[in-house]
């Protein structure tokens, strides 16, 4: 052998080496519009970390919640990093399901986290999750349509305000609809809605003894309220609409109003995306007469990392790029800064190219520190959350009571029969999960 075929065989094998010792991270996200823009600028990550590859598994958020449930609760492995919700982050936390991050760089600041998101994704002192973004919900609506009908929109307005504008400003034989809602069932979708709209009204998920509170004044009025306001001005098949389907319709002119997740802002505002982006306002999430509870919804998106994993070292490196201040910097750059996730950094509503683009970021943050999560509620309660429960059980309950409500939407059955429904199917299920413990 001479010695140039022994170096070249050589070579051969260093590159084989270097070649083999690439990590293919796989990642499962939900299909929602900022996810899928993290995706198209993951060459940023991979020219920064060129041994590592990313595989995407991209579901829309109920399927992607049942898959990573499964995958983590019988240690499946199928995922190096999880887009999870700050639902699940403390309970598979102390089930020993998730790494703490403590890896995420020395750039990577911490501190900058809003607390009430971080608070929410810590156990025990340690971070397990990093927020992709954070929300809470208001009220996102068409200043022509409320201006053509002599409307104007309170900063913190009522639902009689809400449920009396709604029908003002819809049209429907034009196909503009004056309410756009959560129609599609699930303990993320219609519930997460549903659940802030009880909480304003007054009532409770579970009285102090874990006892549920269906059968309660407050729910029968809640829903009553919503399935009525859904026939008299909302689009149809209202049943079946999520997040996602009620954004399209808002973004083509067919909603008056919407009432969801405040990161929906930048999506309605962007003129590449939205018909009607010059024409939108904002307002806090209703309440109901004088007690001022707004709702309390307090939402993340977060990257976590299975304890299953054997690839955590290359994960920190993808979730710490994924959500430190230099990829707002890069989405900035590359989308302008109103579509900068929002909702996660102290920085960025202090940014003032941030405040002059982004004209619902007062409103969003405004919305965020109205949610109280330790006392989501009017009376008290022995749990916490928001717009959910912050219980194991709640997943499946909620996504139940969910499908009852949603045939509510449909006419398929009648709001006592759905309330009646949900009282007995939780009941059942709280005593065999061992309520009260």
């Amino acid at each position: 052998m001479t010695f140039k075929t022994f170096l070249l065989g050589a070579c051969s094998v260093l590159a084989f080496a270097g070649m083999a010792s690439a990590e293919t991270l796989t990642i499962a996200t939900v299909n929602n519009g900022d996810m899928v823009r993290m995706q198209k600028l993951t060459d940023d990550f991979k020219a920064k970390n060129p041994g590592i590859d990313l595989e995407w598994v991209t579901l829309e958020e109920n399927v992607l919640r049942q898959k990573v449930t499964t995958d983590i609760a019988t240690k499946g492995g199928q995922y190096d990093v999880l887009t999870i919700g700050n639902y699940e982050v403390p309970i598979w936390a102390k089930q020993g399901w998730l790494l703490p991050l403590d890896n995420l760089g020395d750039k990577y600041d911490a501190k900058d986290l809003l607390p009430a998101i971080s608070a929410a994704l810590t156990v025990d002192s340690k971070l397990y999750a990093v927020p992709f973004y954070g929300e809470s919900a208001m009220i996102m609506y068409r200043t022509d349509l409320f201006e053509k009908a002599g409307l104007k929109m309170p900063d913190a307005p009522t639902w009689d305000f809400i449920a009396d504008a709604a029908k003002k400003i819809t049209d429907k034989s034009g196909e503009v609809y004056g309410m756009c809602l959560r129609g599609k069932a699930g303990w993320g979708e219609n519930m997460a809605f549903i659940t802030a709209l009880d909480n304003s009204f007054g009532g409770r998920w579970f009285d102090e003894n874990w006892k549920p509170q269906f059968d309660s004044p407050e729910w029968k009025e809640a829903l009553g309220f919503y399935v009525n306001l859904m026939k008299e001005a909302g689009p149809p098949g209202a049943s079946s609409n999520g997040f996602n389907e009620n954004l399209a319709l808002f973004q083509t002119g067919k909603c008056g109003m919407w009432i969801d997740a405040t990161v929906a802002a930048s999506f309605v505002s962007n003129p590449k995306e939205s018909k009607v982006a010059d024409k939108v306002g904002y307002a806090l999430f209703p309440t109901k007469g004088e007690m001022k509870n707004h709702g309390n919804w307090l939402w993340s998106w977060n990257l976590a990392i299975p304890a299953t994993s054997t690839k955590a070292e290359a994960a920190q490196k993808f979730v710490a790029w994924a959500t430190d201040k230099a990829y707002g910097d890069l989405v900035a750059s590359k989308e302008g800064w109103a579509n900068v996730p929002p909702g996660t950094r102290t920085s960025l509503y202090e940014n003032a190219d941030y405040q002059k683009a982004a004209p619902f970021a007062a409103k969003t943050l405004d919305a965020m520190k109205a949610a109280d999560t330790q006392k989501p509620t009017v009376k008290p309660v022995p749990y916490t959350g928001g717009q959910f429960v912050a219980i194991p059980e709640f997943q499946g309950i909620g996504t139940a009571v969910g499908q009852q409500f949603s045939a509510a939407v449909a006419g398929q059955i009648s709001v006592d029969q759905a309330l009646q429904s949900a009282q007995q199917l939780t009941t059942r299920e709280m005593t065999k999960a061992g309520y009260p413990k």
